[in-house]
């Protein structure tokens, strides 16, 4: 019989993490402090916030064998094969050993056509890792990019303490669905974390499926949050919601990151554009799903001819980003850019199609991952 220890579950055995939010069974990490959350409740903004993308557990021990309790939240969309169940990665000394789900929890429909959401609460249910190497190792178990997880409890049969900080440099990335991980296949497998291990640095994600609309308290989380590297992947969410006309954009982008650097006066600040998406290069937003393959597709609903009255496509977002890069470094030399499109171009778009028409697959995250950790790493942005 294991002589299970069990050990709370606190900020300090959390990487990656913004906020934790106390609920009457447990924790729910969250990636946007309260406070953000408040301001607009939008209920994609908080399902994609809530699910832990880059989110681990980390701390060094001797045990050979982890049970961690959950109570995660599967997502169902109506009319469409169910979603296989979040992945949780084990990595040891730095290298994934194992990988496991936990059935159980809440369940999320979600209809597409209409919008209308329900969930339906569930039991936890118990991850368990069990046949670990002997001896002193440090653990980290990435909890699923994809699925929100509550976290119960944590037992173990030897004793944690929380990982110790180093000196390590913690990188902050802000994106959309693609940078959140959207089809990648487990959590260690999102291009930005790819990225980071390859770098050497900590990840933290702010990628928010669907919400990368260059919200002001996205700015103040970013200004208010320890990093010393910052990169932010901006356009394809202002596109694809049609949130935005050029005139409104431009000053936008401004102002976001004016207030990143109230806080962050001299962190190097890498600015990308959008990677290559055919339906959207020049045919403006909004997107809109189209099930009539009997899968998830989507479509540009714009018409390219109001790119002249200031409809945003692709094309225009990177001009303007390019620009505003170009303009602020005359005074802060701290700013680059790079063209999304040098991670996933008209090249790769022939060989590694986006499956749905607007996100990445599997290998793509990991093509990605691979180039960015190359061209922005291996740049002046990170010196």
């Amino acid at each position: 019989m294991t002589n299970w220890i069990a050990t709370p579950i606190t900020q300090a055995l959390l990487r990656g993490v913004i906020d934790l939010e106390h609920t009457p069974t447990g924790l729910v990490p969250h990636r946007l402090p309260a406070w953000a959350r408040a301001q607009w409740p939008d209920p994609q903004l908080l399902m994609a916030e809530g699910q832990p993308s880059g989110i681990r557990l980390a701390f060094p021990t001797d045990a050979t064998a982890i049970e961690l309790d959950t109570i995660p939240t599967k997502r169902v969309y109506t009319g469409l094969p169910p979603r296989p169940d979040g992945i949780y990665d084990l990595l040891i000394d730095g290298q994934l050993t194992q990988q496991a789900s936990v059935a159980g929890g809440k369940v999320m429909e979600i209809n597409m056509t209409n919008g209308s959401v329900t969930v339906n609460s569930g039991p936890p249910g118990t991850l368990k890792f069990n046949d670990l190497p002997q001896g002193p190792k440090d653990v980290e178990i990435w909890l699923p990019h994809n699925e929100t997880t509550e976290l119960v409890a944590l037992r173990t049969n030897a004793p944690i303490t929380p990982a110790p900080y180093t000196d390590r440099r913690v990188w902050l990335h802000h994106g959309s669905s693609i940078s959140h991980g959207s089809n990648a296949e487990h959590p260690t497998g999102i291009w930005p974390a790819i990225a980071a291990r390859a770098s050497g640095v900590d990840l933290v994600s702010l990628g928010f499926g669907g919400s990368a609309v260059v919200d002001p308290f996205t700015a103040r989380t970013i200004r208010d949050a320890s990093a010393d590297l910052i990169s932010l992947k901006l356009g394809i969410n202002v596109v694809n919601t049609d949130a935005m006309r050029l005139r409104a954009f431009g000053p936008a982008v401004h102002g976001f990151l004016d207030t990143i650097r109230e806080g962050h006066k001299t962190t190097p600040i890498l600015v990308l554009s959008p990677i290559l998406c055919p339906i959207h290069e020049d045919t403006p937003g909004p997107s809109a799903p189209d099930f009539s393959t009997g899968q998830m597709q989507f479509r540009a609903t714009g018409n390219p001819a109001e790119v002249a009255a200031g409809k945003l496509t692709l094309n225009v977002i990177r001009t303007t980003l390019e620009r505003t890069v170009e303009q602020r470094r005359a005074s802060d030399p701290n700013i680059h850019y790079l063209d999304g499109r040098a991670l996933y171009g008209e090249a790769d778009a022939a060989t590694l199609p986006l499956p749905d028409g607007l996100h990445p697959d599997a290998a793509t995250h990991r093509l990605m991952g691979e180039r960015f950790a190359e061209l922005a790493f291996g740049s002046g942005w990170s010196a």
